[in-house]
């Protein structure tokens, strides 16, 4: 096969404590699903099913410092516990769904709420305001070998040393199985797939030169610096 250009590379999370990489196909994000976060965001927690939207798979990004996004004014931080997909499957039972985890990371949802205020406000996509570039800053994966498979635990994200968001992996509305089964009867998962299972409340904004700590029970911590472009 000729290829018109160089394939770009496969972006590829680090997996802990090896030197082996897992590399990203598709990272899903499911929205409001703490239900604190649900309403500060004006919504109500007793939805039918998970809002699903995605990210592409060269907006994770495993560095530390970190430009501010253009066109933005008003970037928001949402700490997420990201499940990483390591065995294929679609329409799967909730009862099995956890088979098909390779691992667990921290991420971070970076979001411009100010396009996606005006895309609401529209009718338009939420494309821009969640999928830009190096929006998904993720820290390594832990393998459900070393974690076990993660029912609790709490999830916090500091901004400059003072808590902002703080929660508990129990707490999620739709749990990590309930995730799987859902989404695998709207699409087949993969191998590399990433699924970032939704955010405590207090998101909120984060500006030039500010030091951003997330941590989450069995996975670890994250840390990103943002500086000027």
């Amino acid at each position: 096969m000729h290829y018109l250009f160089e394939p770009l590379v496969i972006p590829s999370i680090p997996v802990l404590e090896t030197d082996a990489r897992f590399p990203v196909r598709r990272i899903w994000c499911v929205g409001r699903n703490y239900g604190e976060h649900t309403r500060e965001m004006g919504g109500d927690p007793a939805h039918d099913l998970p809002i699903f939207f995605a990210k592409p798979s060269d907006a994770v990004t495993t560095e530390e410092v970190l430009p501010y996004p253009l066109h933005t004014e008003n970037l928001h931080h949402e700490i997420e516990l990201a499940v990483a997909i390591g065995q294929q499957g679609v329409n799967i039972p909730v009862q099995t769904a956890l088979d098909h985890v390779f691992g667990y990371a921290l991420a971070l949802d970076m979001t411009r709420r100010d396009l996606q205020a005006i895309a609401k406000k529209s009718g338009q996509p939420w494309d821009l305001s969640k999928g830009f570039d190096q929006s998904c800053p993720i820290s390594p994966i832990v393998p459900v070998t070393q974690s076990g498979h993660l029912i609790k635990g709490r999830i916090s994200l500091s901004v400059n040393g003072a808590v902002r968001q703080q929660g508990d992996i129990s707490d999620l509305i739709w749990s990590i199985p309930e995730i799987i089964s859902i989404l695998s009867s709207f699409v087949e998962l993969r191998p590399g797939d990433l699924i970032l299972t939704g955010t405590p409340s207090g998101v909120g904004p984060v500006k030039v030169g500010d030091r951003l700590e997330g941590e989450c029970e069995g996975v670890g911590k994250l840390h990103v610096r943002y500086t000027e472009r």
